[in-house]
């Protein structure tokens, strides 16, 4: 026997597996409807030619489940695209894609044009409808403003008097907007705002939470641009911080006290820490840690 001979591999037997095989190799065409009749009749499985003989058997032949997955995507199993087709992406990465996308609303639209146009007599025109008895109406002029607050709070000089009034309106969205707009202003024009301390002061007690923490914000920033308006405001201040709810607190203390200087830094200092033992023990060790101070131990 010669060597090419005993070197050559035999070839593959026929039989019900060569039929089989066959389709395997041709990308499994035909592999579900012929697999049940590969192993009852030899010759009809492996030519495929027998339409009756290829539904008489119901079971799946191998690798059906591959093919019936391509051919339900109508992409056949040897298609490069049946491999390399991404999945959809998750539902919570198309909503990040939606809010990334998301356009400015009409309002953060129209602060933006009345700012780049500098157009102080237009946001005037807008803020009247702050007190119109309309609740929608008033809404969105509160909304403007609250925009221009953050983008030029500058349009809004002419209206400190206006947003002074406004912080015991009945429309809680115009009296936070009101109180939003102040606290900036406080430090753009504090001697118009100044002028409003009468009003603002009595305003304290009929004005909602929100208003409350505008004011505040609005004497810190007064005492800020002015060491000369710590003595007015001194005991308005002492006031808010004696009176704040115990998470409220927090926040005032970390915005007041660094805007004092002198005595009455010291004053209010002395009125917070006479409050951390009688509220809540988390609240108290925020503040003690903003202070420099430790508590004292609990009792047993």
């Amino acid at each position: 026997m010669s060597p090419t001979k005993a070197t050559k591999k035999p070839s593959a037997p026929a039989g019900p597996n060569a039929g089989a095989t066959e389709r395997k190799s041709s990308g499994f065409k035909e592999a579900a409807h012929a697999g049940g009749s590969a192993g009852g009749s030899g010759s009809a499985g492996a030519t495929g030619s027998g339409s009756g003989a290829l539904s008489a058997d119901p079971s799946p032949a191998p690798h059906a489940d591959k093919a019936g997955t391509a051919a339900k995507d109508g992409v056949p199993a040897s298609s490069p695209a049946a491999v390399l087709t991404p999945p959809p992406p998750a539902a919570d990465e198309a909503a990040d894609g939606v809010k990334r996308d998301k356009a400015p609303s009409a309002m953060q639209t129209l602060a933006l044009e009345l700012s780049a146009s500098n157009d102080g007599q237009a946001v005037l025109r807008h803020a009247i409808a702050l007190e119109d008895d309309r609740e929608a109406t008033a809404n969105q002029a509160a909304r403007l403003i609250q925009e221009l607050s953050e983008v030029k709070p500058e349009l809004l000089v002419p209206l400190i008097e206006r947003f002074s009034r406004l912080l015991i309106s009945k429309n809680k969205r115009v009296v936070a907007s009101s109180a939003t707009a102040l606290a900036p202003l406080s430090r753009i024009a504090p001697a118009k705002v100044a002028k409003q301390l009468p009003l603002l002061t009595q305003n304290w007690e009929h004005t909602t939470e929100e208003g409350k923490d505008g004011l505040v914000r609005t004497f810190a920033g007064l005492c800020t641009a002015s060491v000369a308006y710590q003595k007015r405001l001194e005991p308005a201040l002492a006031r808010a911080l004696g009176e704040a709810e115990p998470k409220l607190l927090i926040r005032w203390t970390e915005i007041v006290l660094p805007a004092l200087k002198g005595e009455p830094h010291a004053r209010a200092r002395a009125v917070v820490e006479e409050r951390l033992p009688n509220i809540p023990r988390p609240q108290a060790q925020k503040i003690a840690d903003f202070l420099g101070i430790k508590l004292r131990p609990l009792m047993r």
